[in-house]
């Protein structure tokens, strides 16, 4: 029996393989016929096909490869699948965008000009403001790298009245469209009831989006970017000040976690409001909610809503905000909400409740060092989880709440210009900031990654990576009238900084409409002195970033100051402890003046100032290249019709970039009796025009900035053992005292 089954298996397994090498020969042999024919049919005129051609467009491909995938979808599967959210949902900057656009001009952005009868929002018109106002902004489309609509895409809301209708045709009829390549659109609300999707309602195609609200799977990293939701009330520019005045130790407040909004009682968002009942204790956890909003609240009200809006009545939200630790940010009908914005500024640390949201501007910006990133799911452990952060970390993410607000949040203007900061590294990717740009002190906006790729260059984080600034100055003398004495106060300016040991060299910026005087009428000097002449003869070309300043201190000295060598040391030992600000002699304050409702300016000498003015100053090299490339043409080109007030401008902007003040140093008490009694300027500083003009340059500035950036101080830094009752040769700047 058993040589039986033996045979049997030898038999069948024998069979087996006769079947298989036949059925599979044919197949071979059929396969190399078809070969045949093809390669018969292939003519040598159409070789085969290059592979290191440009690759097409995938869209066209994606369309067909989803195709049979789309046999087995439901009808509304299929017609959310064909919607305009998706169509371009692989996009990504190498397959959507075409960089050679920004190889011609650099990062240029071009807006459509406004068609006739087209309705504008105030806040879209913000948008396009502060992008026109912009050094980006080119009025010239063949220059531009970016383009923006000027119809109006932020409220996509079919129910809302600033609703664009007719948006998809009117798009498709734009000249340069081409499919949205390039192109960036603004959104703020998309969707409608019940389902608030984050459809626009027309084809962006391969246009990016900076939107609010958006969720990560419908985000496309590095070509999206995500904006904060913000109200119609935002400010244009400028924006108030973060609410954090002074550091309290230890960092806790009357309460620990406040929440007071909507609640929904149907459709999407209404979970997790609803269930906010079960964490508020009335003491130190604080979240009211309220059913009395839209016409028919009524009809849906439920049995905790009498109860709800009462307690709700009870408290007011603005003190709430300012007096809690954490304030509670959930999601709404869509997944942003203004209470992120109001919680930042207020330096309330936001507890994020918003499952898949994609925080703003995440790209650049390490959310976890300024909010704690919640679970929907997990809304019971919230108060024992802030409950157990330490104070000292309560206290750094405060701190960076307010960094954030005031560098990329306040207004309007930075959150535009942080959009287009972010799109800019993206297609410039070997000058790009770094992480430590973005979530550091003064922020991208204000490190412009074109002046150096080193950090070490610029004047604020020589903290962070552990060096100093370069121990020497380059001092820049601006003159103005020709050198006609030997006895001139430019002749004994030079010899006196030429004798610091601090001093590497002097450059003479000749702004003067004589020729430049022959090299022996200089006095001889132990540093190089360098004579340029000022572009154009303006006043805002001694702020020009000169090559020739090789140094990261700069002196800059009018031609009648009058400083001697020690008052220089001094002022160059005390910047190097303080890098980043304006160290100086000559102090201004400004006020403001309530009767004109206006900002006024003032030289006298109190104990209160807010400028130093650059007629004596140190300062890094760095904020000539940002005076130069940061401020708009208009000031530049007001300044120089003036022949004023650059000094004051330069104030502005290091104020605007580090929120400090600047710091005065000791000088000579005859100091301003010396400086009036020169014959060069006496005639401006006694001039009443002159003075007229600085108080219109302080309100025209302030006008830009959005808001007043100078700051008052009454710190003054004097020599150790000034003025004390002790021997003169104990003191290093002895001369200061005798002066």
């Amino acid at each position: 029996m058993q040589a039986k089954k033996r045979y049997f298996i030898v038999l069948s397994a024998g069979a087996c393989l006769v079947l298989l090498f036949y059925f599979g020969g044919l197949q071979v042999r059929a396969t190399r016929n078809q070969s045949r024919r093809e390669d018969r049919l292939r003519s040598p005129e159409q070789p085969w096909p290059h592979f290191s051609d440009n690759l097409q467009s995938f869209l066209p491909r994606e369309q067909l490869a989803n195709e049979d995938y789309n046999m087995h979808l439901s009808p509304r599967q299929k017609r959310d699948a064909n919607t305009s959210l998706y169509k371009g949902k692989k996009c990504r900057m190498e397959s959507c965008f075409d960089f050679s656009l920004c190889q011609r001009s650099g990062f240029k952005v071009y807006v459509y000009p406004q068609q006739k009868g087209e309705k504008i929002s105030e806040s879209y018109q913000n948008i396009l403001s502060a992008i026109e106002g912009s050094r980006f902004y080119t009025s010239d489309p063949s220059q531009a790298c970016l383009f923006v609509l000027s119809l109006d895409t932020l409220d996509r809301d079919q129910l809302s009245p600033q609703y664009v209708h007719n948006l998809k045709s009117k798009v498709q009829n734009l000249h340069l469209w081409n499919n949205g390549r390039n192109h960036l659109i603004f959104n703020l609300y998309s969707g409608t009831w019940p389902d608030y999707t984050e459809d626009l309602g027309f084809d962006i195609g391969q246009a990016m989006l900076a939107k609010a609200s958006i969720g990560a799977e419908n985000f496309r990293p590095h070509f999206d970017v995500s904006i904060p939701l913000f109200s119609k009330d935002h400010p244009r520019t400028g924006g108030e000040r973060g609410f954090l005045k002074y550091n309290t130790i230890p960092p806790f407040r009357k309460y620990m976690l406040v929440f007071k909004g909507k609640r929904y009682l149907t459709g999407i968002g209404s979970d997790t409001r609803n269930a906010l009942y079960h964490v508020h204790n009335a003491e130190d956890v604080v979240l009211l909610t309220t059913c009395k909003h839209g016409k028919d609240w009524q009809k849906h009200k439920d049995g905790r809503c009498d109860k709800d809006n009462a307690e709700y009545d009870k408290y007011d939200y603005r003190e709430m905000l300012h007096n809690s630790t954490f304030c509670l940010v959930p999601r709404g009908r869509r997944l942003g909400s203004f209470r992120f914005l109001e919680a930042l500024q207020a330096a309330c640390v936001p507890v994020m409740l918003s499952n898949g949201w994609e925080l703003p501007f995440s790209e650049v910006i390490d959310w976890n060092t300024a909010a704690v990133i919640g679970d929907e799911r997990l809304l019971l452990q919230i108060p024992s989880t802030v409950r157990s952060i330490h104070q000292d970390k309560i206290l750094a993410l405060r701190q960076q709440t307010q960094f954030l607000w005031e560098a990329y949040f306040s207004s309007v203007e930075k959150i535009v210009l942080t959009t287009l900061e972010i799109i800019q590294d993206r297609i410039f990717k070997h000058i790009s900031r770094n992480s430590l740009i973005w979530n550091r002190h003064p922020g991208g906006l204000f490190v412009l990654p074109q002046y150096s790729a080193y950090l070490g260059d610029f004047p604020f984080y020589f903290a962070a990576l552990g060096v100093k600034p370069s121990s020497r100055f380059t001092a820049v003398i601006h003159a103005v009238t020709p050198l006609i004495s030997q006895s001139q106060p430019i002749l004994k300016l030079l010899v006196a900084v030429s004798k610091s040991q601090y001093c590497a060299q002097i450059i003479v910026l000749w702004n003067c409409d004589k020729p430049l005087p022959a090299k022996h009428r200089w006095p001889a000097t132990p540093v190089p002195v360098v004579v340029i002449e000022g572009e154009n003869k303006v006043m805002s070309s001694r702020f020009q970033p000169y090559d020739t300043i090789v140094t990261d201190a700069i002196l800059s000295l009018d031609e009648d100051t009058v400083l001697s060598t020690t008052e220089v040391d001094f002022a160059f030992t005390v910047w190097q402890s303080f890098p980043e600000r304006i160290v100086g002699y000559p102090a201004r304050s400004h006020f403001w003046d309530s009767n004109k409702e206006r900002w006024g300016y003032t030289s006298k000498w109190t104990n209160d100032y807010s400028m130093v003015l650059t007629g004596a100053a140190i300062y890094h090299r760095y904020y000539h290249y940002l005076y130069t490339n940061y401020l708009p043409v208009s000031l530049k080109n007001m300044v120089d019709q003036l022949a004023n007030c650059e000094d004051i401008l330069m104030n502005f902007l290091v104020s605007a970039v580090t929120k400090l003040p600047p710091i005065k140093v000791t000088q000579k008490k005859q100091y301003k009796e010396t400086m009036m009694g020169q014959s060069s300027r006496a005639s401006r500083w006694a001039d009443p025009d002159h003075f007229a003009q600085r108080q219109t340059c302080m309100n025209k500035f302030a006008s830009w900035f959005g808001t007043m950036p100078l700051i008052h101080s009454q710190m003054r830094l004097d020599p150790i053992l000034f003025k004390d009752q002790v021997s003169i040769l104990r003191k290093k700047y002895r001369d200061i005292e005798r002066l």
